[in-house]
């Protein structure tokens, strides 16, 4: 799952508008993130605990040639799966139900029925000069990109 994906899913699930949950997704790992970088600890519960781990330098052997080499001193992300997480990811427990059909449907209705009764007195104030200037753009396409495609189909036949 893409972020993109994540961001539908979210709209869906909570009943939010697509550009709404964006702003909640990006919002939640930017929060994550600065406090990340500040070296404070994240922990969401049931879920995961990001952190900045800081490693002291240390003694460490090359493979290769059994040679003990110093490692320097480095700082890392680290991210923690908690037990809520690994007990729905291995299975022990189920997973939430998610909401795949929006829940705005039924608002959507309304404004349907609303938009069909202002609709027809517009669409009789542009039926009448619009099919008129249609016509003749299609025909004037129609008949200078008939003859290309015909010949080049005579051309790819012969061949």
């Amino acid at each position: 799952m893409k972020k993109r994906d994540l961001i539908q899913a979210v709209a869906l699930h909570t009943g939010l508008t697509t550009k709404e949950a964006g702003k909640a997704v990006e919002g939640t790992i930017d929060v994550i993130l600065a406090n990340v970088a500040k070296g404070e600890i994240v922990n969401l519960s049931g879920f995961a605990k990001f952190a900045k781990i800081k490693r002291p330098a240390r003694q460490g052997r090359n493979p290769a040639t059994g040679e003990t080499i110093q490692i320097k001193a480095k700082t890392v992300a680290k991210i923690t799966a908690l037990k809520g997480f690994k007990d729905i990811a291995l299975g022990v427990s189920p997973a939430p139900k998610l909401n795949t059909k929006p829940i705005v449907a039924a608002a959507a209705p309304a404004k349907k029925a609303a938009a069909k009764k202002a609709a027809p007195a517009k669409k009789k104030a542009t039926k009448k000069a619009a099919p008129a200037k249609k016509k003749a753009v299609a025909k004037k396409v129609v008949k200078k990109a008939a003859p290309k495609k015909t010949v080049k189909k005579a051309a790819a036949k012969r061949r």
